[in-house]
């Protein structure tokens, strides 16, 4: 069911403006002192790929990477160094602009992540906090979808706002053609505790998980799972999917980052998962270790040697 081999992609981060207020932003805190990756380095890895063609892919990501006006540019020189594909990570709310969106297709930008936080625009625009926000973000993408050069993938955070949510938001975009892949990111803070109280239980998350999995693969969609436990999946375990294209960003988010704590598990030693990230700091904090409800995937049996 995986659509994309993260291993042939490589992510740069070029721009840390953004014109939403997302509730659950994990960067929010140091958008203002990371610093984009710089045009002497974006060179470097473009002159990389024409001599290694080491990726097929190039990620042009960010707070939001459509604030740049120079984005066409940068799509239209990484096609002509080698990648088949350039991607970019957005709100997609600058892509309601049916001109806008012409524009980046011509360049060579073939594939759209887009974030959709909510199912409707009361849900959508209250996590993003700004009113309008659900409406360009779906006029976006419904004009993504009448051009047969594009395809679209969508990724919604996981928070205490939003899991019940996760069923809606499938069937709300059911509609789409050129949708390949839905991905549910559920949230973590940067950080040692749950200062905005956002994290939601486990067990509270998964049978909205769960469904929300089953309709999108249902509809055809491929499906990747973020920081959440495998067993808890059930039989859609498979769509866990934590390995990511490798990133390049500002070394200063790399501490920040490592503060989440991850992989804590009660049965890490004894989990077949590779998958699986445990449990962070935060989340063990607010709601323990949850060792009556996780359950380790068995470990791969080891042939006996005559």
């Amino acid at each position: 069911m995986q659509r994309f081999d993260h291993r042939e992609y490589v992510s740069m981060t070029m721009e840390f403006r953004c014109n939403l207020r997302c509730v659950h932003c994990m960067i929010e805190d140091t958008m203002h002192r990371l610093a984009p990756e710089s045009a002497e380095r974006f060179d470097e890895l473009l002159a990389e790929n024409v001599k290694h063609r080491r990726w097929k892919g190039l990620i042009l990501t960010g707070s939001e990477i459509t604030l740049r006006r120079d984005l066409p540019e940068l799509a239209r020189r990484a096609r002509a160094s080698g990648f088949e594909h350039v991607r970019i990570q957005s709100h997609g709310m600058h892509l309601a602009d049916p001109d806008y969106c012409k524009t980046l297709i011509e360049a060579g930008v073939d594939e759209y992540f887009i974030s959709v936080a909510g199912a409707d625009a009361e849900t959508h625009d209250a996590l993003t906090t700004v009113a309008g926000s659900f409406e360009k973000t779906l006029r976006g993408l419904e004009i993504l979808d009448e051009h047969p050069d594009a395809i679209t993938l969508t990724n919604t955070v996981v928070t205490k706002r939003s899991y019940k949510l996760l069923p809606a938001v499938v069937e709300r975009l059911a509609h789409l053609r050129r949708l390949q892949q839905m991905e549910f990111w559920v949230y973590w803070p940067m950080s040692e505790a749950d200062e905005k109280d956002l994290l939601a239980s486990h067990a509270e998350i998964a049978p909205y998980l769960r469904e929300a999995v089953a309709r999108a693969r249902a509809l055809g969609r491929g499906v990747e799972v973020k920081n959440f436990p495998q067993c808890l999946l059930g039989e859609h375990g498979s769509a866990l999917m934590n390995t990511q294209p490798q990133l390049l960003i500002d070394p200063a988010f790399w501490p920040e980052f490592m503060r989440n704590g991850f992989y804590q598990c009660v049965y890490r030693d004894r989990c077949g998962s590779t998958e699986c990230l445990g449990l962070s700091t935060a989340y063990i904090a607010k709601f323990g270790y949850d060792e009556q409800i996780l359950r380790p995937i068995p470990l791969p049996v080891t042939p006996n040697r005559i």
